[in-house]
């Protein structure tokens, strides 16, 4: 059953004092509906699994959100959307859903890191051993069916599409070679980091020979389009990166640096991957914007609910050490609450279940299938993961 709202008194309307959230919704005279869809100021240019743990649902009513009219791009009305985001519904499983296309994902990418020299391909096939997850290609393999069925293109996956997918967890998974090299953590999926057991050259190494494949994979694709459009999850993991190696002394411009920061490491591989998919598959540059939307929320919210797991899970849980951040020196959303004296992890969840609802609004735009719903159920399991 559907929860109530719980609004904290400092994002109340009749609040006298500026609010964090205020904040960054509405400098420079954004809208918090802008800074969801990244057409304000805000705008950003693991083995992650999602089991439960309990968290207030939110239902916004008559939030910013919902008084927002959207425009349906196909002709047959729907009841609002936003009133059964949180409802008994029976959605599909995503991971049920898309597993018939991601079974041969992690066969594929090894095939695609294939070198004769053993110590390189032990390295590169270190954590490509299926045992993670893959959220990534999992919401890329949904985007596109759910595109497809948008489209009326029925039956399989485009060559193109499964290949995005496959690119998706090969660019995640170089980033994470390298942010460990970077963070000198020992501790990744539950196993010894690469450069603990190899050392930090050789680890530095494999991630470029693992970003490289995936360049020679993209460009196979054949379409100079979605090329550019993958190009730019690279450079955004570069400028996050260096992003987040900077700070900014002003409050409102922390929580802003943040959260492209955010975007740039997080949620533009999701974002461009989700428009990369539907580019292969339809012309209207309105569902190209829709797919990126999506990816783009659900990304910053699984990054936000990540931050607050990094205080409130148990490196056993999580895979990696605890409260990672903190020690880094690095200012996250739970941290950058509390800094305003408001409880900081209840607040970044309440953050993410904002950008989770434009999630939802985005893709209701599509016409309804099975994997448009799985991607809706897909936010409230980011939402509630523990790991």
């Amino acid at each position: 059953m559907a929860l109530p709202w719980r609004h904290c008194w400092r994002w109340a309307s009749g609040s006298t004092r500026t609010s964090l959230l205020e904040t960054i919704c509405c400098f420079n005279g954004g809208s918090a509906t802008s800074l969801l869809r990244g057409t304000g100021t805000a705008t950003g240019s693991g083995n992650e699994g999602l089991s439960s743990r309990t968290v207030h649902t939110t239902s916004l009513g008559n939030s910013i959100l919902t008084r927002h009219k959207s425009r349906f791009l196909y002709p047959t009305p729907k009841p609002c959307y936003c009133k059964k985001i949180h409802s008994d519904a029976k959605l599909e499983d995503p991971f049920t859903l898309a597993q018939k296309d991601l079974n041969h994902l992690y066969d594929d990418i090894k095939k695609e890191l294939f070198v004769s020299k053993s110590e390189l391909k032990s390295i590169c096939d270190y954590y490509f051993d299926g045992k993670g997850k893959a959220f990534r290609p999992m919401i890329v393999v949904l985007m596109a069916r759910a595109c497809n069925s948008h489209s009326s293109r029925d039956g399989d996956l485009l060559p193109g599409q499964r290949s995005i997918a496959m690119i998706s967890e090969m660019i995640h998974t170089a980033s994470l070679v390298h942010d460990d090299v970077i963070d000198g953590s020992d501790k990744r999926r539950g196993k010894t980091t690469i450069n603990e057991v190899w050392g930090e050259r050789k680890a530095i190494l494999a991630g470029d020979f693992i970003l490289s494949a995936a360049s020679v994979a993209l460009a196979r694709i054949g379409n100079n389009t979605v090329v550019s459009v993958l190009s730019q999850v690279t450079e955004d993991l570069v400028r996050g990166e260096f992003m987040q190696l900077g700070s900014k002394e002003n409050e409102k411009e922390r929580f802003k640096h943040y959260l492209d920061k955010t975007f740039k490491k997080t949620a533009s591989l999701i974002a461009n991957s989700c428009k990369a998919v539907s580019i292969l598959v339809n012309s209207d540059p309105e569902v190209h914007e829709i797919a990126f939307q999506y990816g783009r929320n659900v990304g910053i919210a699984f990054q936000l609910v990540d931050d607050v797991l990094d205080f409130t899970a148990c490196a056993s849980q999580l895979g990696k050490p605890s409260a990672t951040d903190l020690k880094l020196g690095l200012a996250t959303g739970p941290v950058l609450f509390a800094c305003q004296q408001s409880e900081g992890v209840d607040q970044t969840n309440y953050l993410a279940q904002h950008y989770c609802q434009e999630a939802i609004r985005q893709i209701s735009l599509l016409r309804p299938s099975l994997e448009r719903d799985a991607l809706i159920r897909l936010t409230q399991m980011v939402l509630t993961r523990d790991k």
